[in-house]
Parts: structure tokens; C-alpha cells; sequence
């Protein structure tokens, strides 16, 4: 039942926007071909342009490629001499930049720059400078644009290193909120991740209130002051029925359940949550400016198709519970009177024994009958009857606490 429940709920929940990866093109766009090595001379990346910099194929030059088959590749191919490659290798060993020229097998002449990269590794570009080469020209300007290709493939390393640590977050998120059993197990799992997710944001999870005229605040996280609840108004996300950020505009316009926070060192991030088609909440994150890491707001830029994702998944989690709710109190509940049913009422039972078995407590059973009931409904027919018992259900549950458990056994 519960992999049906789930399947419903993933086919029904609905998908805000979709995920590009940031390092898609960056390399590929570039002139100088790129490679990237590993602390242990691995290649760890490249872009496409370096196969026709260095005149090579897919086969000569992949991600698990070891350095020492590389240089050996080159050396065979005559690019340089034994010696030059031993005193790469060195330089790579001790961590050192350095730049030499090799000869293609066409003639063409190609400049290589290796530059260690923090924490371990390297950047290497190459570039043809056979055009220049033969004219003489001075290649500073060359080794420039190569030192600005190195920085970029390193921008490009990190952006995809963060995608593939925010992927494995939101696996497991997704993993954790689609095994909660209730919303209160749900809410506080999103607060755990979501601090973990953004790092240095703080933020607020809102959802609908069962009369749908405020949104009730549902989860905080990084010392978030919570509040009670906002109206729909109040957010300009719900309002467009779509994601909204605070500065990062020539015009913003603060939401008014942000105007306490909203200054220009801030940026703000509200997604609406939507489920089976239905809008159910609002998700609030907020950035600063600057943050203790140094970061810009370009990181709110960076991040919100995390946001989004992160969005998609609440959305399915919020569907499933809510599904599984749904059909737990069918499972469990009289229909007529909404008290619960027999066969809980004995689950319930035998559990509340057992504990009292266990732990020595006292454990209590009041059983009540509505007198003269069978003439009641004779007499005035099985509506009246079925609001006589709608009403003393009502009587019942305010009578007893909210702990204990008030069923209907029988059909009085």
C-alpha cells in the first residue's frame, strides 16, 4: 500500500521549472584546450576543444587517463623528447607552474601551461600559437589568455564539484522525506537539511492553513525568528504563482512578510510549493549580501536552481504524506460519525496494555451506549438517528483530552 501511496503521489505532484548544470559550455566555448589532473596525476576533466588543439581522439584522452600515459602518448608521437617529459613530471611532483612548446605531427606548434590549483592537482591549458610562432610575435599576450583559460577551467572545476555535492544532499533529502510517516517528521527533517543545503542562509517554510486564508509557518532553520503566520498577499511569489528573488534586480519590490529583514545586504529567495496541482505553501530563503565566507550575491544567482529542486522535492514529500493521511484516516475512521473505527479502537487497545504491562501504568476503558436509541430511530427515521450520533461523537470529543482515544465499537 505504501509503494502505491508513493507512485500516486510522485505521478500527481507538480514539477516548478528545471535544472541546468552552470559548467555546461563554459569549457567548450573557449579556444585553448583544457585538462585537469588530479594530486595523483588522474584526469579529472577536460573540454572537447583540446581533442583538436593537440590533434588527438577520445580514445588517447578520457577522465581516468593516467598523466604518465599521457606524456608517454606524446613522446611517441614526437612532440618532445624524453628528457622534457621527465622534467614535466618533476614539476608536477613538486608542484611547480611551468610552460613549455611542443611540435604536433602536422607542424603545428602548441604551448603548454601547467599551474598547481588549490587544495592539490593541476590546471593545464593548451594553446596553438603556430601563427605566431612563425612571425616572431611576442606570445605574453598568448600566455595571458592562457592564465585567464586556467582560471576559468578551475571556476568551472568548482562549480561542478559543488553540483555533484548538492546532487548527493538532495538524494538523500529525497530519500528522508519520502520514508516520513507524518508531516511532523517531514518538518523536522527539512529543517536539519535545509540548513545544511545553504550554508549561511536562514529561511522559513509556510504552509496552507486548512481554511486556506493564511499560511501557517511550518519549519525554520538557522535561527529563524519564526512567526505565526502570513497572509497570501503578503508574498509577491504567490501572488505571480511563481519563483520570485529579492536584489538581484534593478527594481525590487520587498514582500511584506519580509519587510523586517529586507535591506540592501540582503537577498531573498520565495518559491511557491505546489502539490497535486494546488498550491500548499511557500518556501523562504534568505541570503546576505556578503556573507562570512566572503561570498556574493552571485551565489543566490548560483543557487537557485537548487532552490527549485529543493522546492520539487517538498513538493512530492508534502504530496505523499498528505495522500497517506488521507488514506489512513479511511482506514481508520467511521465514516458517519469520524470518531475512530472498531479495528483501531483494538490495536489501540492492545498497545496501551502492553505499555501498561511494561511500565506498570494505568490504563482505563469507558463504555457507552445511547439508551433507547433503536425506538429513537424507529420512530424518527435514520437521519435523525445518524445526527443523534453525529452529536454525541461531537460531545465525546470535546469531553475527553486529545491523548486519549474515543472510537465508535459498535453501531450506537
Amino acid at each position: 500500500m505504501k509503494t502505491d501511496t508513493s507512485s500516486t503521489a510522485l505521478s500527481n505532484a507538480t514539477v516548478i521549472g528545471s535544472v541546468q548544470d552552470p559548467t555546461n559550455g563554459i569549457l567548450d566555448a573557449m579556444e585553448q584546450g583544457v585538462l585537469v589532473w588530479s594530486a595523483d596525476g588522474i584526469c579529472e576533466m577536460h573540454n572537447k576543444r583540446v581533442f583538436d588543439v593537440l590533434e588527438i581522439t577520445s580514445g588517447q584522452l578520457y577522465p581516468g587517463l593516467t598523466r604518465g600515459s599521457f606524456l608517454k602518448m606524446a613522446v611517441g608521437r614526437g612532440e618532445f623528447d624524453q628528457d622534457t617529459a621527465d622534467r614535466a613530471e618533476q614539476n608536477y611532483r613538486d608542484a611547480s607552474p611551468f610552460s613549455f612548446e611542443r611540435r604536433l605531427p602536422s607542424g603545428r606548434t602548441i604551448v603548454t601551461n601547467a599551474r598547481p590549483r588549490v587544495p592539490s592537482g593541476f590546471v593545464v591549458t593548451f594553446t596553438d600559437v603556430t601563427h605566431l610562432h612563425d612571425k616572431g610575435v611576442e606570445l605574453e599576450s598568448q600566455r595571458e589568455l592562457s592564465h585567464e583559460a586556467e582560471a576559468r577551467a578551475t571556476e568551472a572545476l568548482r562549480l561542478m564539484r559543488a553540483r555533484e555535492r548538492d546532487s548527493r544532499q538532495m538524494s538523500q533529502l529525497g530519500e528522508w522525506l519520502q520514508s516520513c510517516k507524518s508531516l511532523e517528521e517531514l518538518l523536522d527533517i527539512l529543517s536539519q537539511f535545509l540548513a545544511r543545503l545553504f550554508v549561511g542562509s536562514s529561511g522559513e517554510l509556510f504552509i496552507f492553513s486548512n481554511s486556506r486564508d493564511v499560511l501557517d509557518s511550518a519549519c525554520t532553520w538557522n535561527h529563524t525568528p519564526a512567526r505565526a503566520n502570513i497572509e497570501p498577499d503578503d508574498c509577491w511569489a504567490l501572488r505571480r504563482g511563481r519563483m520570485y528573488t529579492y536584489g538581484q534586480d534593478l527594481i525590487d519590490v520587498t514582500c511584506r512578510h519580509a519587510e523586517d529583514i529586507a535591506d540592501s545586504e540582503t537577498c531573498y529567495i520565495c518559491i511557491p510549493i505546489i502539490a497535486h496541482g494546488d498550491t500548499v505553501g511557500m518556501l523562504h530563503i534568505r541570503f546576505a549580501q556578503n556573507d562570512s565566507e566572503g561570498q556574493s550575491a552571485r551565489t543566490v544567482e548560483d543557487r537557485r536552481d537548487l532552490v527549485i529542486r529543493c522546492s520539487e522535492q517538498i513538493s512530492l514529500a508534502v504530496a505523499n504524506v498528505r495522500l497517506r493521511d488521507e488514506l489512513r484516516d479511511q482506514s481508520v475512521r467511521d465514516p458517519l460519525t469520524g470518531l475512530y473505527n472498531r479495528r483501531y479502537f483494538l490495536d489501540r487497545c492492545r498497545r496501551a496494555i502492553s505499555h501498561a504491562e511494561r511500565y506498570g501504568n494505568p490504563v482505563g476503558i469507558v463504555s457507552l451506549d445511547a439508551d433507547h436509541f433503536k425506538a429513537f430511530n424507529d420512530n424518527h427515521g435514520h437521519d435523525a438517528g445518524d445526527q443523534v450520533l453525529r452529536a454525541i461523537a461531537g460531545l465525546m470529543t470535546e469531553t475527553f483530552d486529545e491523548k486519549d482515544t474515543v472510537a465508535r465499537f459498535g453501531g450506537e
